[in-house]
C-alpha cells in the first residue's frame, strides 16, 4: 500500500545497555526482534575505531546486516564547532568533518546523515558556518547518494528561524541532498514521567525539557515536503501501550495525511536503567504499527 511507514530503531535507544550488557550483535538482535527493518547509529559511539573502523569490524557489520535483514538508515554525526575554546572552526574545517562522515556513512551503507553543528544559543541555532560548509559538500553527497538532514529538536519548534533557514537553503540550492529530520520530542505535550522535583514554570529551558514545547502536530503539514527522516523520540509507554508524553494518536494521522512514507526510527530517551529500553522500544514499535493500521482501516471521509 502506498504511503506505508518504514520502521527502524536507533542504537542510541540502548545507551544504558550498550557497551555493558549489550554489544553490537545483541543490539542487532533486539532491533530485528521488534520487526523493524532499519538500524540507526551514532557514528562516534557505535563504530569501533571511528572514523576508520578496522576490517574485522566492517566484515562483522555487513554480516549482521545480512543475517538480520536490516538496512542502515541514518548515521548521526557531529561538527564540533566548540571543540577549541576561543577559536572558531573555519568553513573549511567544517566541510572536512562533513566529508569525513559522508564517506564513512557511504562505506557502511547509510542513505542519511544527521550532522549536528555546535549551537550559538538556547534555541539550538547552529553555528553560522553550517550553510557554507554544507554547500561545499553537496556534490559529494550527491555522488554518494546520501541526504544530509539536520535535526529539528526541542526546544526548537517547527515555526522557527532555524527551520526557515534550512528550508531557504534547500530552495536556494535546489539540492536533493539536504532535508529536515524531525525529532518527535517537539510534540511532547505532558511532563516527563518520574520527575521528582517541583515542575518548572514559564519559558525556562528546564520547563521546556520537562514539560515539552507542545508543537501542534498539524504544523508538520507545512514542512512535510522537506522532511526526509523521523526520529520517533519517546520517554515512556505504559502497560496499556499508551505513550504518557507524545500524542501519537494525533501525530500518526498527520504523518499519513502528509504522505510521509519514510522511516519512523525509535529513539528511546526515558529512564536509563538496564534492560528497560529493550522493552520500551518493543512497546513503541507495536504502538506505532497499531496506530498506522487503525488509520489505514478507517473509512475514507466522503
Amino acid at each position: 500500500m502506498a504511503g506505508q511507514f518504514k520502521y527502524g530503531v536507533s542504537l542510541y535507544s540502548f545507551t544504558e545497555d550498550f557497551g555493558s550488557v549489550m554489544g553490537l550483535e545483541e543490539g542487532f538482535d533486539h532491533i530485528a526482534d521488534t520487526g523493524a527493518t532499519g538500524i540507526e547509529i551514532l557514528g562516534a559511539t557505535h563504530v569501533t575505531g571511528y572514523p576508520e573502523p578496522p576490517k574485522a569490524w566492517l566484515d562483522r557489520w555487513f554480516d549482521l546486516l545480512d543475517w538480520h535483514r536490516l538496512e542502515p538508515t541514518n548515521m548521526c554525526s557531529w561538527v564540533d564547532t566548540k571543540l577549541r575554546l576561543g577559536c572558531s572552526m573555519t568553513i573549511e574545517e567544517g566541510a572536512a568533518e562533513l566529508e569525513r562522515d559522508l564517506r564513512l556513512a557511504h562505506r557502511l551503507g547509510f542513505k542519511f546523515l544527521r550532522p549536528k553543528f555546535g549551537v550559538i544559543d538556547q534555541d539550538l541555532t547552529p553555528d553560522p558556518i553550517w550553510a557554507p560548509a554544507v554547500e561545499r559538500v553537496l556534490d559529494l553527497a550527491h555522488k554518494l547518494d546520501i541526504v544530509m538532514n539536520p535535526e529539528i529538536h526541542s526546544p526548537t519548534p517547527i515555526n522557527h528561524p532555524v527551520v526557515h533557514e534550512y528550508i531557504h537553503f534547500i530552495e536556494r540550492t535546489g539540492t536533493k541532498n539536504f532535508a529536515l529530520l524531525i525529532d518527535t520530542g517537539i510534540f511532547q505535550d505532558r511532563p516527563l514521567r518520574g520527575w521528582q522535583h517541583e515542575l518548572p514554570e514559564g519559558d525556562s529551558e528546564a520547563a521546556k525539557i520537562i514539560n515539552g514545547i507542545h508543537v501542534d502536530p498539524e504544523e508538520f503539514l507545512g514542512i512535510a515536503q522537506y522532511v526526509s527522516f523521523i526520529q520517533a523520540k519517546f520517554h515512556y509507554i505504559n502497560d496499556d501501550l499508551h505513550d504518557e508524553n507524545i500524542p501519537w494518536d494525533k501525530v500518526i494521522p498527520v504523518l499519513k495525511r502528509a504522505g510521509y512514507a519514510g522511516y519512523l526510527s525509535s529513539e528511546y530517551e526515558g529512564a536509563r536503567e538496564p534492560w528497560v529500553a529493550i522493552d520500551q522500544v518493543r512497546r513503541q514499535q507495536l504502538l506505532l504499527r497499531q496506530l498506522e493500521q487503525a488509520y489505514d482501516a478507517a473509512p475514507v471521509a466522503a
